[in-house]
């Protein structure tokens, strides 16, 4: 974490869907140490009128522009734009804020033109939980990580995956395993669906190694993720059940949260957790 100064973040924020919009709102309204300097959105008629009823006063700007007028760029868009917000923060030495962790795994030379320059890639924890312990563990020597993630079938629609395997889950009445494999085929396949998994592989031992299963199931509301942990200094599992967003049940409610406290996390007095 960086030394505590008086000096006010600037953030600009790439999308405006589930998680971007409610980090801009809370930004606009006020959190001491950061401003909202500007957004980007696909949809720039929607963006501005959204922005406009929601009283929040940030220039919509092109993609490309965010990384000139922040300090810190948060991402928060669909995967296929994930390198067109991610090269001019990193080219400029911005903190780098990504949601889309599966795209980053894509995107993996990113971390060393990072290290190269004076970039962080800073990655949120998103709907996931005990990221501190696995990074913690993976200090040591860790054996083996799983993650079993169940969501209503809306909120795996649209994957790739899928669609290639003419895998409908329309009138699905029970639950169904939609894939085994590893992260980064999981986060390859369902790019929009769980970025989760992708974070637990960055945060403990990388996308080959750490074991992902997804099921699509008509009988749950919520997005339930189930990661166990073998490691030298600890076993551990943990379970999370997010309520998806109204906006898109792809992202649950926790997501931008996340984003906010991390947020906090960049700079301050006090802090808890690694």
């Amino acid at each position: 974490m960086a030394p505590h100064t008086d000096k006010i973040l600037s953030v600009a924020i790439g999308g405006l869907g589930a998680i971007g919009f409610p980090v801009a709102q809370r930004l606009a309204q006020g959190m001491p140490g950061f401003m909202l300097a500007a957004v980007a959105a696909r949809d720039a008629a929607r963006a501005e009128a959204r922005l406009a009823a929601a009283g929040i006063a940030a220039p919509l700007v092109p993609l490309a522009e965010l990384a000139e007028r922040a300090d810190v760029v948060i991402e928060c868009l669909p995967a296929a734009r994930f390198r067109a917000i991610a090269e001019p923060a990193i080219a400029r030495g911005r903190i780098f804020m990504p949601l889309s962790a599966g795209a980053l795994l894509e995107h993996i030379d990113l971390v060393e033109r990072a290290r190269a320059g004076s970039a962080r890639i800073v990655v949120p924890t998103g709907a996931l939980l005990g990221l501190d312990a696995v990074r913690a563990a993976a200090e040591g020597q860790i054996r083996s990580i799983t993650m079993t993630t169940r969501k209503p079938p809306r909120g795996l629609a649209g994957a790739p995956y899928l669609a290639e395997r003419g895998i409908s889950l329309d009138r699905l009445t029970g639950p169904l395993k939609v894939f085994e494999g590893s992260a980064r085929d999981g986060a390859r396949g369902f790019p929009d669906n769980v970025n989760v998994a992708a974070a637990l592989a960055l945060a403990g031992i990388g996308p080959e190694r750490t074991q992902l299963a997804i099921w699509a199931d008509p009988t749950l509301e919520r997005n339930t993720h189930l990661i166990e942990v073998e490691a030298d200094s600890a076993r551990f599992s943990m379970t999370i059940q997010n309520i998806p967003s109204a906006e898109n049940p792809r992202t649950g409610r926790l997501t931008p949260l996340s984003v906010i406290a991390c947020l906090r996390g960049l700079d301050g007095p006090f802090r808890v957790g690694s």
